[in-house]
C-alpha cells in the first residue's frame, strides 16, 4: 500500500505547525521533549556527526529499534523485509559484495547478512552504541558464522575501503538525517568503491516545494537538487518509481557510474 506524501509543505512554517498541533494534540508534549533535548544537544555538539552521535546514543539508551525509527517490533521487522525484498527483486544475489552505510542495529543487515555468502557483508555507522545493538542483533540471529564486517566511522569518504569492491552499496534513512555536505562527501567518493556494474541506493525525504530541515535531524530535499549533485560526481542517478508503492515515506534513488 502505498504512503501519500505531502510534497510540498514546509514543516519549518508557522502555520503548519499551528495545523498540526490542532489536528495532533497528542504528539505536542513529545515533540517539545525532542525540540529541548535536539537544542541541550546542538549547544554541546556544534558538529552535524558529533550532534547526531549524540542523538543516536539518546535514542539507544531507550530503545534500539525506536532508534533507528520502529516504534514496535513488528515494525522494525517490517522495514527490514521491505528492504531486503526490494533489493532481491532489484539486482541483490547472493554473491553481491555488498556496503550498508548507516546499518544501524540490522534492521534489514540481518537479512542480507543471513542471505549473503559470508564475509560478503559491510556495515558502517557513526553510533558506537547502536553498533553495539547491532551486535546483539546478529548473536541474536546465531550469523556469527557469516563474518559480517561492522565498522565504526566518522565520515563517509570511505577511505578506508577498497577500491571497485561493491557490486551494492545501500543507504536507508541515512540521507534523510544529513545535511547537504554529508551527502556530497558520501556522493564523491562512492562511486571509486563500486565494483563495475555496481549500483548505490539510497532513500531520502522528497519535497516539491522548499528544501529545509526540522530540529538538525530531518532533512528535506528536491530530487532533482540530489540527481544534480551526483551527476557533479560523474555518477547517474535514476528515481526508482516503483519504491514509492511500498508502504515507506521516504524516496529513493538509484545511483550508478556515469
Amino acid at each position: 500500500m502505498s504512503v501519500k506524501k505531502n510534497l510540498a509543505v514546509d514543516r519549518t512554517a508557522v502555520a503548519h505547525k499551528v495545523r498540526y498541533a490542532l489536528g495532533h494534540p497528542g504528539r505536542i508534549p513529545p515533540y517539545v521533549r525532542r525540540a529541548a533535548r535536539d537544542r541541550w544537544l546542538a549547544l554541546h555538539h556544534p558538529d552535524h556527526v558529533s550532534y547526531y552521535r549524540a542523538v543516536m546514543a539518546s535514542d539507544t539508551r531507550r530503545n534500539p529499534e525506536a532508534a533507528v525509527g520502529s516504534q514496535t517490533h513488528d515494525r522494525w521487522l517490517a522495514l527490514g523485509r521491505m528492504q531486503f525484498d526490494y533489493l532481491r527483486e532489484h539486482g541483490l544475489t547472493r554473491q553481491s559484495r555488498m556496503l550498508d552505510i548507516g546499518c544501524g542495529n540490522l534492521r534489514s543487515g540481518w537479512r542480507f547478512i543471513e542471505y549473503l555468502d559470508a564475509g560478503n557483508y559491510y556495515g558502517i555507522d557513526i553510533s558506537p552504541d547502536i553498533l553495539i545493538a547491532a551486535k546483539r542483533t546478529l548473536t541474536d540471529h546465531g550469523l556469527q558464522a557469516k563474518l559480517p564486517h561492522l565498522t565504526l566511522t566518522r565520515d563517509l569518504t570511505l577511505d578506508f575501503l577498497p577500491d571497485a569492491h561493491f557490486d551494492v552499496v545501500h543507504a536507508h534513512s541515512v540521507f534523510s538525517h544529513s545535511p547537504i555536505e554529508i551527502i556530497d562527501e558520501c556522493l564523491a567518493h562512492v562511486g571509486r568503491v563500486l565494483a563495475p556494474g555496481g549500483f548505490f541506493d539510497f532513500t531520502f525525504d522528497r519535497t516539491t516545494g522548499t528544501e529545509h530541515q526540522v530540529l538538525r535531524e530531518d532533512f528535506y530535499y528536491r530530487t532533482e537538487t540530489l540527481t544534480g549533485l551526483a551527476a557533479q560526481h560523474g555518477l547517474k542517478a535514476h528515481f526508482m518509481d516503483d519504491w514509492e508503492s511500498r508502504g515507506h515515506g521516504q524516496s529513493k534513488l538509484r545511483v550508478t557510474a556515469g
